[in-house]
Order: structure tokens, then sequence, then C-alpha cells
């Protein structure tokens, strides 16, 4: 009797990185790893996609597609695969069809050979597009279903959902269980149902969060998978996947065929580990599965962005409200599954809707356009009160979201190239994310000048400077904020020294009297403090009627207004991006905008007043 063949995805340089190390792993770092994994039999190595394109630009200040060259140029004899999310391609809105077209070509052409392609609320509409190019261009599709658990998502809801992405042209049905909640029961009735009613290769990805990956991928086997996604074990469980030494020794033992060879991936592993050594301060994943999430399902990057959040808003105290939260607004929703960039919609707004004290009080623009159906279709209908709360009367549109937006590739081509684009792929970069792909520009310009130094050394200069002194800096003291420079140093009589500094650009004498000293480099007499003159201090508190503040932490995207206009309660003033979501700040008053306190790319806080309008 002839073996079954199962075939291996390894994802540890894309899905795996990206869930234990925050994505940061640079791309010389990788390419050592992927020259062996090519040798070692699998079937296709998700190198590319996710989040890997948008933290190269805003973190690494690496190209994606240079990345993606090098990969192809490397792998001399597996396919390479991208996670690609739908109309949403790498970002987080819907980009009109002549972007995706151009942007799905120019990934087959330099080196995509399998695209998997997933919609965040398994709306097909928003699939069709980029599954027919992908199609065009000779490659591998991978239809995927996105699983979450929820009373109306059952397995008759999936297998109508591969029925259409068949009748698309799929070559391959994935499941997608994000938040490692897909059980070893359900896994086996769904790739049963899918292997006898669709009857396609059926692929099956799993994260190991809630420790239940490894049974859910022997269970999916069984019942007629074909393809599973692993890691490297050094690379592997927690929030990533099952490690793929374990699951090659396990399918072995069953008496089925596997062609990996164990033994390279073991050499990866050692080389592997030791790089994650290099990241540790991104390896801050709880070092235990988070069985939590079978009931949350909230994913691992989306908690710890919550932890993050909360901490800048002093509020970390609230993280298990957020999580009740989230099941709220999800359920609030239509029940969306929790994968970008839906995970980012809800979770932000679950986030505001604590902070803020009161439920749906400040709404993200991705919120309002989900409610408007320009997302696709929910799941489920939306609560009536809850569109009522946000979109007031508008009606949601029925129609295809993309079919709604004008094409942007021509005008983004011309404004990227007047912003430092040079070719085709610069050019896309900058279509998705206009303002992170202008800063790498600028930066790639100063670089090969010399004038720039790599984000890596960068980062150690950094961590060099820690031991000076700041002059200037912002002080919280229960609760309140205040910004502190110093402007001077007296001579000191006796024991005693004065210190001349603005808080919140006041000059004020304080006297020192120092009871333990220790040496920490140079003296007071040899740092460069500032002299005389008008300090420069950040914004002020926002405590009047018309100051406009951000309701969390992040970084100002778009200012609508001018100093001068005159303004309608409820008008947007500027928009600020955080969490990856754009919030609208809007006007509490009406009145005149007398002060514009930032610009754009400035990164604020909370309670700093952005502009000021004055009242009638």
């Amino acid at each position: 009797m002839t073996k079954r063949i199962i075939e291996f995805t390894d994802v540890t340089l894309r899905d795996g990185q990206q869930s234990l190390l925050a994505t940061r792993v640079r791309t010389d770092d990788l390419l050592p790893a992927l020259e062996k994994l090519d040798d070692a039999g699998f079937w296709s190595l998700e190198v590319w996609g996710g989040a890997t394109f948008d933290v190269c630009l805003r973190y690494l200040k690496e190209d994606p597609w240079d990345r993606l060259k090098k990969f192809k140029q490397a792998a001399k004899n597996t396919k390479l695969e991208m996670l690609l999310r739908g109309q949403n391609l790498v970002g987080y809105r819907h980009y009109p069809d002549d972007v995706v077209e151009a942007f799905v070509k120019k990934a087959a052409e330099n080196g995509i050979d399998v695209f998997r392609i997933f919609d965040a609320l398994n709306d097909v509409r928003n699939m069709e597009v980029a599954i027919s190019v992908a199609k065009e261009c000779g490659k591998i599709v991978k239809g995927v279903l996105s699983y979450t658990i929820s009373p109306v998502h059952t397995v008759d809801y999936y297998i109508n959902v591969a029925r259409q992405l068949k009748d698309l042209g799929v070559d391959i049905i994935s499941i997608k269980d994000q938040a490692g909640i897909l059980s070893p029961k359900v896994a086996f009735e769904l790739v049963s149902r899918l292997k006898e009613e669709i009857k396609l290769p059926v692929h099956i990805h799993s994260q190991s969060t809630a420790a239940l990956a490894e049974m859910t991928l022997l269970k999916s086997v069984e019942a007629g998978a074909d393809i599973i996604d692993t890691d490297v074990s050094t690379w592997s469980w927690l929030t990533a996947h099952p490690p793929c030494e374990t699951m090659v020794y396990t399918l072995k033992e069953f008496g089925y065929e596997v062609k990996v060879d164990v033994d390279i991936v073991l050499q990866v592993a050692e080389y592997l580990k030791e790089v994650r050594k290099k990241y540790a301060k991104y390896d801050t994943t709880d070092k235990w599965p988070d069985t939590q999430v079978l009931i949350h399902q909230i994913p691992g990057g989306m908690m710890s962005n919550f932890i993050n959040q909360l901490k800048e808003n002093n509020a970390l105290d609230k993280l298990d409200e957020v999580k009740k939260e989230v099941a709220l607004v999800r359920e609030d929703l239509g029940y969306p599954p929790l994968v970008t960039p839906t995970s980012q919609i809800v979770g932000t707004q679950a986030l505001l809707n604590v902070l803020q004290g009161e439920r749906y009080k400040v709404v993200t623009k991705e919120t309002k356009d989900y409610v408007k159906g320009l997302y696709g279709r929910p799941p489920a209908p939306i609560k009536p009160d809850v569109m009522k709360k946000i979109i007031g009367d508008e009606t949601p549109i029925q129609v295809r979201p993309a079919d709604l937006l004008e094409p942007e590739l021509d005008k983004c081509t011309q404004k990227a190239y007047e912003n430092g684009a040079r070719n085709e792929e610069d050019v896309l970069s900058y279509c998705l994310f206009p303002q992170v792909a202008v800063e790498f520009f600028q930066w790639r310009e100063k670089f090969e000048k010399g004038e720039a130094l790599p984000p890596e050394i960068e980062e150690i200069k950094f961590e060099e400077a820690k031991n000076l002194a700041p002059i200037e800096f912002n002080i919280t003291v229960h609760g309140e904020q205040y910004h502190v420079r110093i402007a001077g140093v007296g001579s000191p009589v006796e024991n005693r020294r004065p210190y001349f500094i603005r808080i919140d650009g006041r000059l004020e004498e304080v006297i020192v009297q120092p009871i333990t000293v220790i040496e920490v480099g140079p003296t007071a007499e040899t740092l460069p403090l500032p002299e005389g003159g008008k300090a420069v201090f950040g914004r002020p508190k926002a405590v009047g009627v018309g100051d406009v503040s951000s309701p969390m932490p992040g970084k100002v995207v778009s200012i609508k207004v001018n100093v001068g206009d005159r303004v309608k309660k409820g008008d947007v003033l500027l928009t600020v991006e955080a969490m990856k979501m754009e919030n609208e700040i809007h006007s509490p008053i009406d009145g005149t905008v007398s002060e514009i306190f930032v610009k754009v790319g400035d990164n604020v806080n909370p309670d700093e007043c952005l502009v000021r309008v004055s009242p009638e």
C-alpha cells in the first residue's frame, strides 16, 4: 500500500518571527536560514507578506521588495509563498483594483510562487481580484478560510465559503487558525467535509497559542489534509506554530510519508537559536500557553499591542476589562474573525471604549467604515443600536467595497516619484503606506550619502547613551504631566547648589542639597547645558473647552484645518494613527481655529493640546 504524502510549508521566516519577535528580524539574519531550508524538502517557504512589508519600511529601514528578490535568488529548489490580505494586500484598508492588480503582478514578478489569499470577514468578493490576477500570472493560489468561533461560524458556513473560493479557481483550500482556537474535533469534521464536498487539496495553519495545534494538525491529517504549517523548533510554539521536527517524527510514526530532511532543519534550529538571542528585547511572549485565548480569541500580537497601549495610558490595570470588551465589541459588530485588519478595528475600538469610560464615545475611522460596509459583509448583522450610534441614519453599502473606489495607481505614481520613489516597487510601497514610504525614501537618501546610520547601529548608540543625564524631559506626578528643561546651574554655596529650570516654559530656581552622590561621568560643569533665551518646550495641556487632544498615544497623519478656519462641533480637525488605525479627532465646539501645535508626522500623547479652537 502506498503511503500518503504529507507536505510541509515552513512559516518560520514570516509568521514565526512575526509571532515571537515582533517581525523585527533583519534580512541578513534570515538569509542563512532560508538557504538551508531550501534544501530541506519543504513544499513551500512562507517568507513574505503579512506584517513583514510594513515593518521592513517602518522599523528596519529595509526595502521589502529587495528582501523578496534576495530570498528568490537564494531559494533554488523551493516555492516561495506570501500571505496576502485580499483587497487589503499587506496594508490595513481596501485598495482600488488597479493597485491590487499591480501589486500582485509585481510580487509574482519578484519571486512569489504561492499566494495565500484571505479576507478578514471571509467575504469572497474582497478576494476575487487578487485571486484572478495571481492565476493569470500562472501562480498557485491558496484560498483561505479565516477561522473563528461564534454562533454563525459553523462548519456549514465554512463549506459555503470554500465553494465560493473553488468557483473563483483557487488551487488549494487553506484553513487559517490565527488565534490557535481550532479544536482537533472541529478540525477533523471540517477537513473531512472539505475533502468530501469541495474535492480540493486542503492546507491547515494553526497557531500554538492555546497548546491545541499539534493535536489539531494530527487530526486534520487523519481527516485528509495535504499540507501543514510548521516552524523550526527554536522559533516555534507559544504564539507561533508547532515545531517541524516534532510533526515530522509523529507523522512518520503513524505511517505517512514526509519529504522533509530533519537533519537540515536541526542545523537551522541551532542557527536560529543564536539569532533569537540577538533579538531578545522583542522576545517578550509569555513562556507558557495562553488557554484564555479559547475564550477571548485575541491573537498574541494583538494582546501585546493592548499591553503597550495601556502602559502608555497608565491603565494596565484595565487589561481584563479590555479583554471582556473585545468580546462585546466583536458581538456588536457581527462576530468578525480577529485577524488583520478586523483584529485592529475591534481591538482599538474596545480599548477606546474602556479608556473613555463610555462605549463608542470615540469611534475610529476604520470602525465607522466597517459599519458602513466598506470592509465587506459582516458574518452576522451588526446590532442596530450600535449601528445607529456609530453612523446615525446612514445606510450601509451592499456592493463590493472596492467598486466604490476610484483608481489610484496613476495619481500614486506621480506623487511617489515626487517624494523619492525610484522604481515601480517604490511606487507600490508609497501607494500602500504613503507616510512610512516617504520616511524610508528620505532615510535611504541620507544613508547612501553617509548621513544616516543603519537602524541596528542607531539602537546600539542609543543603548550606549543610556547613562547620559537628561536635560529636557517630561515628568508625571499624580497624573499631571510637566515639561522640564534645565536652563542653567548656579555656583554651589556650602553643600547646596541652585538649578534654574523651566517648568512648562516658566523659569524657576530650585535648590538641591545632595545627600548621597555617585560618579556617573562628566561633571555638571562639562555638560553642554542650554544657554539663556526662550525655552523650546512641549505642547500645552488640553484644559480649555476648545482644546483638542488625542484619545491615545499616536502619530499625526493628516491635518484638515488651518489657523483662522471656522469649524463646527464634530468637524474633523486632524487624524492620528494609533495601533495601525486612524482616529479622526473632532472639534468639541463651534469656533475658530486659533492655534495648531502639531505637524504631520509628530508623535502625540493624550492630554496634550493638539489644536486650539476659540469659542464663538
